[in-house]
């Protein structure tokens, strides 16, 4: 029995050293004061930024530029740091007393400063590219003349349409019956301007109608005639590396330089 007991007691012990320890708790990583500091210049910069675009202009005074940088910080040692951060990472450009705001702007107005060297004349892209200026001034011709037939049709088409009215106002009918009338085919003009709107991204006017019309010819003769549109716009960055974007087939119109100022005239007649 006491053998019995002495197994029984050794059975029931709790066994200590078989037990596994629990994994260590990490250590989580707090905000150091350097991490602080940085986050903290950080908002600083954001905030001058933010208070540079609300200003809306082009330059200001280099003493406007430390005031404002000023209003967001502690100490005239961090003005002139945060100040001296916006000029070295490009956000602004600080020559003399002056401050430009947008220095795309300045370097595109010294970049079209700049000499370079003309392209020569015998260059063979220089050849091709002469070669499609005038094919393509040759489809601005045709476009601009069919936009132009359209725009006479629907100047006739409203001097018609008004001319019914008055008759029916005046003659057939009476005012009261045609009020409406004129009422519900004013709206669908308005619809129909507003439409022309979503589809376009262009504001309905006649310019507008004009633009888009053209534009839509253009693409039309392009596409019957195999004008190389790619081929053109890479010889044109090529031979004119600072042209407007709008000259080297931009979403918008597609203009050759001979045909820009016939279009900008027959605009002006039409409108």
């Amino acid at each position: 029995m006491e053998k019995l007991r002495v197994f029984d007691i050794v059975r029931d012990r709790v066994r200590l050293d078989g037990l596994v320890p629990p994994p260590p708790v990490a250590a989580k990583e707090e905000l150091t004061v350097d991490d602080a500091k940085k986050l903290l210049r950080v908002a600083r910069l954001e905030m001058v930024k933010s208070k540079l675009r609300d200003a809306e202009r082009n330059w200001m005074p280099r003493s406007e530029f430390v005031r404002i940088c000023g209003e967001v910080c502690s100490d005239p040692d961090e003005t002139n740091r945060v100040a001296r951060a916006l000029d070295e990472s490009g956000t602004v450009i600080v020559l003399g007393d002056a401050v430009f705001l947008k220095p795309k702007q300045v370097v595109k107005a010294i970049g079209g400063l700049i000499p370079f060297p003309a392209t020569n004349p015998n260059d063979p892209r220089k050849k091709e590219l002469d070669h499609l200026e005038q094919q393509k001034a040759l489809i601005d011709q045709k476009a601009i003349a069919r936009v132009r037939r359209e725009l006479w049709g629907g100047l006739g088409y409203l001097v018609i349409q008004t001319a019914a009215f008055m008759r029916l106002t005046f003659w057939e009918l009476s005012w009261d019956v045609m009020e409406p009338i004129c009422f519900y085919v004013t709206s669908v003009y308005v619809m129909a301007g507003y439409t022309f709107f979503l589809r376009t991204s262009r504001e309905p006017t006649f310019e507008g109608f004009f633009q888009s019309r053209f534009l839509a010819k253009q693409r039309k003769l392009m596409k019957a005639q195999k004008f190389d549109l790619e081929r053109y716009n890479e010889l044109r960055k090529i031979c004119y590396p600072f042209t407007n974007a709008e000259e080297v087939g931009s979403p918008g119109l597609l203009f050759s330089s001979s045909s820009r100022s016939e279009f900008d005239g027959k605009v002006g007649k039409v409108c």
